[in-house]
């Protein structure tokens, strides 16, 4: 299941043939959401619980997998659309490294990226040897990596790693479930078995309001360039996002790039100084419930991109990053029985890394086997 053009054309040596599924399967208009419920083509569920959302932008990709339509699936993230649906779904997601993997154009400058959802760690490296290869005609793609990530996977990673942790919201004033918490703890303790040590060291987070109107000064742009037959048809909080694009003028969206770019740099150092790897909960919260995003809609427009926080304050923080981040399938919150994901975030250009250590979680935690119970 992938998309037409370059990527897709070159993922057929790979053994990957595209999917007729492809067209049976929804994403958020214009990717701007973590949810997939529109009037036009209804409602993406949770195979998990059917009530539930299969999280977004990518929904279609995340529910397919899950569901067993595909092994693989296309999905794109500018803000946790890769990892949010592999967490909802129980699934693996790697959001690479900005400028990892090319598409025509830089999106939403370098906030947004491409990869894949899948089962095992394996079919993650592969795809990601293929859609990593150098591509000549953009200036901002790196060398093939001399190593490929599937030999990658069949290394023994290193031992004595500094695992920093995160389970504190990065935006004030969110909570985050118990389940949440409990994976991380899970996590930690395989990876402290396994020879590494959890340090201590606090991430260089910057000011909420500091890191979110940064970021959606430039996220709002995310629907330019696409034609609206009749944008009078557009749902109210998607007319809403691109109104809030449309007021800001060019000196006020060239500052925001800039403080994003200022911003990335301060975390990054911190991240390089006090840690190898960061483990954080992939989500604050559980799947929603369908429909529980539009909470407050009929009042402000905007309310389903803020009722939609906990679902991305994990992830987006790594887009303005850049950092390489894996959503991995370690844990189910036995209440419910639904899947609850862990965030791995490695140092740029260490997806190699990120891959190793999520092959030694997989090996440990066997989630390959799992299926939800509508498939």
């Amino acid at each position: 299941m992938f998309p037409r053009g370059r990527r897709a054309t070159g993922l057929a040596p790979a053994g990957c043939r595209p999917s007729g599924a492809d067209r049976r399967v929804q994403t958020v208009g214009s990717g701007l959401g973590q949810v997939t419920e529109n009037e036009a083509l209804g409602i993406s569920r949770n195979p998990w619980d059917p009530d539930r959302t299969p999280g977004g932008s990518s929904s279609g990709a995340g529910a397919a997998v899950a569901a067993g339509m595909a092994p693989i699936a296309h999905a794109e993230d500018g803000g946790g659309s890769i990892r949010i649906p592999a967490s909802c779904n129980g699934l693996i997601g790697l959001k690479p490294t900005r400028g990892l993997v090319t598409n025509a154009t830089v999106s939403v400058e370098g906030l947004g990226t491409s990869g894949v959802l899948t089962r095992t760690v394996a079919d993650t490296a592969a795809a990601l040897d293929v859609l990593a290869r150098h591509d000549p005609a953009a200036w901002w793609s790196p060398p093939t990596p001399h190593r490929s990530f599937a030999t990658a996977t069949q290394t023994d990673m290193p031992t004595g790693l500094r695992i920093g942790v995160l389970t504190d919201s990065p935006i004030d004033g969110i909570h985050v479930h118990p389940a949440c918490t409990e994976a991380v703890t899970v996590t930690l303790r395989t990876l402290e078995a396994a020879g590494h040590d959890i340090v201590d060291t606090h991430l260089p987070l910057p000011p909420t309001d500091e890191l979110v109107a940064a970021f959606t000064t430039i996220w709002n742009v995310g629907g330019s360039g696409i034609v609206l037959a009749d944008p009078d048809r557009v749902e109210p909080h998607n007319r809403a996002l691109r109104d809030a694009a449309r007021a800001i003028d060019s000196w006020s969206y060239a500052e925001g790039v800039r403080k994003t770019q200022q911003l990335s740099r301060r975390i990054v150092e911190g991240f390089l100084a006090g840690f190898d790897l960061l483990v954080t909960p992939t989500m604050a919260c559980l799947p929603p419930l369908v429909g529980a995003w539009r909470a407050g809609a009929d009042d402000n427009p905007l309310m389903p991109l803020l009722n939609s926080y906990p679902m991305g304050v994990f992830t987006s923080v790594f887009n303005v990053t850049g950092q390489p981040a894996i959503s991995l399938p370690i844990h189910h919150d036995d209440a419910t029985g639904l899947p609850v994901g862990i965030q791995i975030v490695a140092a740029p250009w260490r997806e190699d890394l990120l891959l190793q250590v999520s092959r030694a979680l997989e090996l440990a935690h066997l989630w390959a086997d799992r299926r939800p119970p509508v498939g």
